[in-house]
């Protein structure tokens, strides 16, 4: 094997050399900003001496969940319907198995974006049979313009650190040599953060007249935040 000529270029080292010193650094952001969007989760249920009306009973009662979160348009951006189950509830005393009662439940799920309809939605929801409400959960879209100003605002920083400690050897950077996304991430697996969680349980319908006013939910601030690792060359200083 002939030996390497004198014009031949040398390998890249993962650390930087005394012609091009190296500079490592990590950006970060923090943001507060408005939610977009708000999910309730409504449990609807019904029970029965036997199948067939506790099955009529909830389809009854699920319809006219569907038919009340529907009514609100384009206020509410995604509806759909979960779990659903029928079970047999066992006399506890005596022998064989027999069936005491069913009970029926649904789940359905809505996601708003409208928080003024949110409210008087959440308690016409918990004025009716036998249905429960969970939420509210406010959250950013996965598309929401407020990841990518908090990564921008994480590679400034970086490049602002990594400017500010060539400055103190009094010298410039020369060039970006790598940009490693870390983490633009808002908190919570499939329902973020909880935060202002209103909880009620209806068992009758309120008459016209007597109901309920709207609840006022306030909308809980998002945090949104971002982390890169950035690394740079310098203009060998002069120490």
């Amino acid at each position: 094997m002939s030996a390497p000529t004198g014009d031949a270029t040398p390998p890249a080292v993962p650390y930087g050399t005394p012609d091009a010193p190296r500079i490592a650094v990590r950006g970060e952001a923090r943001l507060e900003v408005d939610p977009e969007i708000a999910r309730i989760g409504i449990t609807v249920a019904a029970r029965g001496r036997d199948r067939r009306s506790a099955l009529d009973d909830l389809t009854r009662r699920n319809a006219a969940v569907l038919d009340l979160v529907k009514s609100y348009g384009d206020a509410v951006e995604h509806l759909e319907t979960g779990a659903f189950s029928i079970t047999p509830e066992l006399v506890k005393h005596g022998r064989g198995e027999r069936v005491r009662t069913y009970h029926g439940s649904v789940h359905v799920t809505a996601e708003l974006t409208d928080f003024t309809a949110l409210g008087e939605l959440t308690t016409r929801l918990a004025d009716l049979e036998l249905t429960r409400v969970d939420g509210p959960w406010w959250a950013l879209r996965p598309d929401s313009p407020a990841h990518r100003e908090a990564r921008k605002k994480a590679v400034g920083e970086a490049v602002q650190r990594a400017r500010e400690y060539a400055e103190a050897l009094g010298t410039s950077l020369a060039a970006l040599v790598e940009l490693a996304d870390i983490g633009a991430e808002n908190g919570p697996p499939a329902y973020p953060q909880a935060p202002g969680r209103a909880r009620s349980m209806a068992y009758g319908s309120a008459a016209p007249d007597t109901a309920a006013a709207p609840l006022d939910l306030e909308p809980q601030r998002q945090r949104v935040h971002a982390q890169i690792n950035a690394r740079f060359t310098m203009v060998p200083p002069q120490l």
